[in-house]
């Protein structure tokens, strides 16, 4: 199963770099939204609490969590255009676990968002923002939890999808709703009561805290804060539903068509 699981995660990172442009285009439009609405917006930030940090600072890591949301759904965009291609039924025909696919998968696209959002990583010491190995581990962590939980979810949603326009569509009017709900635009306790409430449940506000707070706290603080035990335990727990859905999902014989 390990075997089966490696090799596809290879081919979907191999599929990936061998794409120039798509690693291009993947890295530089998160970049110029960072800088460009870091630079509108930065005049007027000035949330309480918040005085001597720029708009820059405070978007950098709501900009990593984008990166790690579309770049992981968006690979598993693959999961069609294998279906398409006839690879996708050459793999479920073969005798191999299901849960390979879905690891295989998941780690595959988990893998692609990583390299993008470290690539944006090294903007942080500009900001003022440094790690040491400890914080620097731990925003790995955080990096590779949410990663999976995102392809995860990607690859549940993908896994039905007739084509790839469909597939979009459905992204854009779900997630970019989720990412705006999770405090990488602006913090949570500065909206109205009833947002609020909304931004909370919304499962993407805690990853996006747990990867904020490596930035700030040293990692023996964090696990002594309720409230980044709290993130953590729902992104665990995000990542493993999604991931169990996935599996159920791909035992799920698809009904044939009734004969006459």
């Amino acid at each position: 199963m390990i075997r089966v699981a490696y090799s596809l995660a290879r081919r979907e990172f191999t599929r990936f770099i061998r794409q120039p442009q798509r690693v291009v285009g993947t890295v530089a439009q998160p970049l110029l939204f960072w800088l460009f609405l870091g630079a509108g917006f930065g005049g007027s930030f000035r949330p309480a609490g918040m005085e001597q940090m720029s708009y820059l600072e405070y978007f950098f890591p709501g900009v990593m969590l984008m990166m790690m949301l579309f770049a992981s759904i968006f690979s598993s965009i693959t999961i069609i255009e294998d279906r398409d291609a006839g690879f996708l039924q050459g793999v479920m025909v073969a005798p191999v676990s299901r849960l390979a696919i879905v690891l295989g998968k998941v780690a595959g696209s988990t893998a692609i968002a990583m390299v993008q959002v470290l690539i944006f990583t090294i903007a942080a010491p500009f900001l003022g923002l440094h790690l040491g190995l400890g914080n620097l581990l731990l925003l790995l962590a955080s990096f590779v939890l949410t990663g999976m939980g995102f392809a995860a979810l990607g690859f549940l949603l993908a896994w039905g999808m007739k084509s790839t326009s469909a597939f979009h569509a459905v992204m854009m009017v779900f997630l970019m709703p989720l990412w705006m709900l999770s405090g990488a635009l602006f913090p949570v306790n500065n909206v109205p009561g009833w947002l609020q409430a909304l931004m909370v449940i919304n499962p993407i506000s805690h990853a996006l805290a747990i990867i904020r707070a490596p930035f700030y706290s040293a990692p023996a603080d964090l696990f002594a804060s309720p409230g980044y035990l709290v993130s953590l335990t729902v992104a665990v727990a995000w990542a493993v539903l999604c991931l169990g859905l996935s599996m159920a999902r791909v035992n799920k014989r698809e009904k044939g068509v009734a004969m006459a």
